[in-house]
């Protein structure tokens, strides 16, 4: 074996090619191997091997990092770790059915079944062609409470540290904000006794549903997602990232359920403001601050309050004014509500107090709002809900009706609807008058006939 081993070193010295030393090398292999097989018993070479084993493991240990993601970031104050959350909700659409140990379970008023990670069972994520591995660890009994010590660790290699922290974590986070997005109940709130209180927005409202132009539907949809797309350029620009709607025409057009309709694509939360239950600019202020940020804040029937009025047409005391100064309540000392205030809040240092907001104004009458408070950058969009028409109407037709196609009588409506005004919700309540679809057209038809005449006359 000697002697071969020389010749084998010797020709590798002088081969010409790779081949020849990929071949020499091959036979020498298998030579040791055959040696070692012969000469070594069976139980001193498991011996080897598991020393081997221990010693490898041992380096790849020592070449890891583990980073441990706490429940509770701030145990005292009781602050979240969103980090933690993110783990919770993306793991479980990592398992798979070759996982032996999982948490399974339906919660109240959900029609699916839930997986979670359990204690005994690692994840292993890939990303990047890189694996991770997870393991959830609930402490001692006492310690994982709702309010303890629960904790997550990620273990990955040492060469991977930045990755990690630039690109797989961001990925974690992003990926939880994308499934709340999509799942999340839209709130509704209301200010009562100084506080935001809560409940759930159940407006079915979406932009399919509503009775408006397609045109008009479409420019209301491309502004949101614009909206959306633009928050690197309102940084760049220097602006607070809000947008400001006003939406006017007379009752019964559907601004509300716009709002809803609004609220329920982007799965923003609605805070319903009523400014006659503003007392103060400090009032103003502090009920803008506590709102969220992905939220949109409603004013509704602002032309009602007359600090909000146009200037030029108020008879009597101006806006900066307020004749309810003695109303009761805790901020009762300070300077009562004015339009400056409400300014300061659309486009003043009190506007950067939230991200990703849309702020919406409502009204019946338009040319009695102070055109300050309308002008570009405070309401970047003005958009007029007026009395229904064809195309609009086919909407109804369809939602009420389940008329998706022709119908002889449809063309006969329009022609009607063209010559009469008459709000979207009118025209609801007649289609709901009867179950038969012929039977209430012919019905409605005879109503916008009367309206018709009545106009004339």
């Amino acid at each position: 074996m000697g002697l071969y081993t020389r010749n084998v070193f010797s020709s590798f010295s002088s081969a010409s090619s790779w081949f020849e030393l990929y071949a020499a090398f091959s036979t020498l292999m298998m030579l040791l191997r055959t040696a070692i097989n012969e000469l070594i018993p069976p139980q001193v070479r498991s011996f080897i091997v598991s020393k081997l084993d221990v010693l490898f493991s041992k380096y790849q240990a020592k070449s890891n990092i583990t980073l441990r993601i706490t429940q509770l970031w701030d145990e005292f104050n009781g602050e979240r770790n969103e980090l933690f959350d993110a783990a919770q909700e993306y793991l479980p659409t990592k398992i798979s059915h070759t996982f032996k140990s999982l948490k399974v379970g339906r919660l109240q008023n959900e029609k699916h079944l839930e997986f979670a990670v359990d204690t005994s069972e690692k994840v292993v994520d890939e990303f990047e062609g890189t694996k991770f591995t997870w393991k959830l660890d609930e402490g001692s009994k006492d310690e994982c409470n709702g309010y303890g010590r629960c904790f997550f660790e990620l273990t990955f290699n040492e060469k991977q540290r930045e990755m990690v922290l630039d690109r797989y974590i961001p990925h974690v986070l992003k990926t939880y904000d994308t499934m709340k997005a999509q799942r999340r109940e839209v709130k509704i709130y209301s200010r009562i006794n100084n506080y935001w209180n809560a409940s759930d927005l159940s407006h079915p409202a979406t932009f399919d549903s509503l009775a408006l132009s397609p045109e008009l539907k479409k420019e209301i949809i491309d502004d949101l997602a614009r909206f959306l797309e633009r928050k690197e350029l309102y940084k760049k620009v220097g602006k607070p990232w809000k947008r400001g709607y006003l939406l006017y025409g007379p009752p019964g057009t559907g601004k509300s359920s716009l709002i809803a309709a609004m609220a329920n694509y982007l799965k923003f939360d609605v805070y319903d403001l009523e400014l006659s239950a503003i007392y103060s600019d400090s009032n103003l202020k502090r009920s803008m601050k506590e709102a969220s940020n992905r939220s949109i804040i409603v004013i509704e029937d602002v032309d009602c309050n007359k600090e909000t009025h146009a200037r030029s047409k108020l008879n009597g005391p101006s806006c900066n004014t307020d004749s309810d100064s003695d109303r009761e309540g805790p901020e009762t000392s300070t300077k009562s509500f004015t339009l400056s205030g409400l300014l300061n809040y659309m486009d003043g240092l009190w506007s950067s107090g939230g991200e990703e907001r849309i702020v919406i104004f409502t009204t019946n009458h338009r040319e009695k709002i102070d055109p300050a408070l309308l002008r570009p950058g405070r309401m970047d969009m003005h958009i007029h809900l007026s009395f229904l028409k064809g195309k609009a109407f086919h909407v109804l037709a369809s939602n009420y009706l389940d008329i998706k196609g022709y119908h002889p009588l449809l063309e006969q409506i329009e022609g009607l609807l063209e010559k009469v005004d008459v709000t979207p919700a009118v025209v609801a309540e007649q289609l709901m008058r009867y179950e038969k679809p012929d039977v209430c057209l012919e019905a409605l038809v005879q109503f916008l006939k009367e309206m018709d005449k009545s106009n004339l006359e």
